[in-house]
């Protein structure tokens, strides 16, 4: 059976990479700054943000995997394991991951309606790969956590926490938004050429001398 390593709290995950906490609900992790670290599957009671800047990782999520290349964002919701196992292996990666426990959303508007961005469901059959722009709208945005995170904590801290991650939310949304119209559009001008394809054979009459369009032909 595979070692599953339970990230009960964003401790847990930190103590694996070696990163240093200073919030006991959220951690920003810098992969640069604790390279290399080994593979680990994992069972999460937390949230999760990773993307990895270089990386060529064959990663399980829910009953399937994913190919977690460069640009490519992993979002995962407490109940799920996702990771690759450790095999002893270690690996030099650059990126970024933010995890934060649901205990910090409690009483927030964010609480009610964080299972409603549609990257959080095992469902999604594909993960997120951004733009260069995007990656540095993310990669901003962990930045700032990670400032606040060094500040001294006070009243207003963990509000101002929730709202830089419902911001990281909504523009993952929109990123996921913008590759799923990208992908129909994409499909879209596949089955129009398709259509074109086929008309054009049986107007040209070419089935006459080569019988009905093949596999090989389309």
């Amino acid at each position: 059976m595979s070692k599953i390593l339970k990230i009960r709290n964003v401790g847990d995950y930190s103590q694996w990479v070696g990163h240093t906490d200073t919030h006991p609900l959220v951690s920003v992790i810098d992969y640069a700054e604790v390279s290399p670290v080994r593979h680990c599957l994992n069972n999460y009671s937390v949230y999760g943000i990773f993307f990895h800047d270089e990386a060529n990782i064959d990663l399980a999520y829910g009953c399937g995997k994913y190919d977690y290349k460069e640009g490519t964002v992993i979002c995962v919701a407490p109940g799920q394991i996702g990771g690759k196992e450790d095999n002893g292996e270690v690996v030099n990666l650059t990126g970024w991951a933010l995890l934060f426990h649901p205990d910090l959303l409690q009483g927030t508007a964010l609480e009610k309606h964080i299972r409603e961005y549609s990257f959080f469901d095992y469902r999604v059959n594909e993960a997120l790969h951004m733009t260069n722009e995007e990656h540095d709208i993310l990669v901003s945005l962990m930045r700032q956590i990670k400032d606040e995170l060094q500040k001294k904590h006070d009243a207003l801290q963990d509000a101002i926490l929730v709202g830089y991650i419902e911001l990281m939310l909504n523009f993952c949304q929109r990123f996921y938004n913008r590759q799923f119209i990208t992908r129909k559009l994409v499909n879209s001008d596949m089955l129009m050429k398709f259509d074109q394809l086929l008309r054009d054979y049986y107007e040209e009459k070419i089935q006459l001398t080569s019988g009905m369009p093949t596999e090989t032909f389309l």
